[in-house]
């Protein structure tokens, strides 16, 4: 794919810039009506978007479907329906040192904004920050991957023919582009990535105090007690785990479990491997591949770290890695400190010997980086209290990534796996400013708080 030219970015950036000073995208109705558009076009691009995530990725309909097409419309909705309410202007209370003042909470579009998208879920990624900035009234350059080129080129031809460069625009290229794009001034940049570039980022950012919204990833952790449901924690697991091939940012990285239910689960996560994708899970249409044939090396890399107890097929020319769980792995081995994105499940046992199994959880998890997902199956309030000394970005209590699922919560890092959040509400104020005003009458003037300060004694009673 051809990299967007400097010039052309800055071009871009300069259109944009005059665009939104114009006041165009500051009419809710008019915003709406963008949200009306993306959605149409959507639509009417849904087959073309799903047939290039299967050139791609190996992506089936459905599960473009359901983990793309259909979480970027249902955001879409659901900001037609509240824009209006969450933009409008809301009255506050003014206290009576402020009389004969009124309080008010405004919102306004932080202005020019960049989005930067990773290649694992290439629509939803992209899109779904684009309905925030839309609802919130900003204009936006979109940055898609250079790693799913057909994606890419698709979802810039439908930007295209739906909008004007000077409100969206899309650029396309490798981290010359990246590097380009991040020296322009913008007034907020939303990153979807690894936590190395989003270090980048930021340092970008910070040179025009430009505010940053990081959405990263991590090594989440599926931890799985004895007081699970096994076959129903398996078949969870599983469908996460196998989810794209496991290049999720949510997805369960490694496994701390109870050691008396490990061999059960290994023998359940078997048997749910073949009741998701049958008996030769290469074979099956819904069963997606490694991007390219570097993450493909990088993940059989981790095969060496440890003994593998279930899985371990793989086909290079296919890139197809079929899902491995592998014990007896030294925590500081690669697999143990690097994000896996991959259908491999490094799987640690721990007791009750010396101290609780919870207790041994809760040390371990916090004595690395805060991950953006976290995962407990067994008795619910022993989850509660093992996610109460723990943090982490989201998470469920015996299942998986379900929680990013629900657009009426937010989505987003903590620590090393980012900062601020979106989806419904909170995607209107990842884009937004909060503004807030006070509106003095002027049909009396007390004469209080001008010097000399006449009745201070009064005033400091009121104050």
């Amino acid at each position: 794919m051809e990299n967007t030219s400097t010039e052309r970015i800055q071009a871009i950036a300069k259109s944009q810039k005059e665009y939104f000073v114009s006041g165009a995208t500051l009419d809710i109705k008019f915003r709406k009506q963008m949200l009306e558009k993306l959605y149409r076009t959507m639509e009417n691009w849904e087959s073309r978007l799903c047939d290039a995530l299967w050139q791609d990725l190996h992506k089936s309909y459905e599960e473009a479907y359901l983990t793309e097409i259909s979480i970027v419309k249902g955001e879409i909705r659901n900001h037609i329906r509240h824009v209006a309410g969450w933009a409008g202007k809301k009255k506050a209370h003014s206290p009576l040192k402020l009389f004969p003042s009124r309080s008010y909470i405004t919102k306004e579009p932080l202005g020019c904004s960049l989005i930067i998208s990773p290649w694992n879920y290439p629509v939803q990624l992209l899109l779904n920050p684009l309905v925030g900035a839309i609802s919130a009234g900003c204009t936006a350059v979109l940055k898609p991957s250079p790693y799913v080129p057909n994606v890419s080129k698709v979802i810039e031809n439908m930007i295209k023919e739906a909008f004007e460069e000077k409100y969206i625009a899309v650029v396309q290229g490798n981290r010359t582009v990246n590097t380009a794009l991040l020296e322009q001034r913008w007034d907020i940049i939303f990153f979807t990535g690894s936590p190395s570039l989003a270090k980048t980022v930021m340092a970008a950012a910070a040179k025009n105090l430009t505010p940053v919204v990081l959405e990263l990833g991590g090594k989440s952790p599926c931890i799985i007690d004895k007081t699970a449901d096994i076959a129903l924690a398996a078949k969870r697991i599983a469908w996460g785990k196998t989810l794209n091939s496991g290049q999720t940012c949510i997805a369960p990285d490694y496994i701390l479990i109870h050691k008396d239910v490990k061999d059960s689960f290994v023998k359940a996560f078997a048997t749910e491997i073949r009741n998701l994708h049958g008996e030769d899970i290469k074979a099956d249409y819904h069963y997606v591949r490694m991007v390219n044939d570097k993450a493909f090396e990088r993940v059989t890399g981790y095969f060496k770290d440890g003994k593998i107890i279930y899985g371990g097929r793989t086909d290079a020319a296919e890139r197809f890695i079929e899902p491995t769980l592998i014990e007896d792995v030294a925590l500081d081995s690669p697999l143990m400190t690097e994000e896996i994105f991959g259908p491999v499940f490094p799987v640690i046992t721990m007791d009750d010997t010396d101290k609780p199994f919870r207790t041994k959880v809760i040390d371990f998890v916090t004595s690395r980086e805060k991950p953006l997902a976290f995962y407990y199956f067994g008795k619910e309030s022993d989850g509660w209290e093992v996610i109460r000394r723990t943090s982490s970005g989201g998470g469920c209590i015996n299942d998986v990534i379900m929680h990013i699922a629900n657009e009426n919560i937010p989505f987003g890092g903590v620590g090393n796996s980012g900062m601020g959040r979106y989806h419904d509400k909170d995607s209107f104020e990842a884009f937004s400013h909060t503004r807030s005003i006070v509106a003095t009458g002027t049909w009396i003037d007390l004469p209080f708080r001008y010097m000399p300060y006449k009745m201070f004694g009064l005033v400091k009673k009121i104050l």
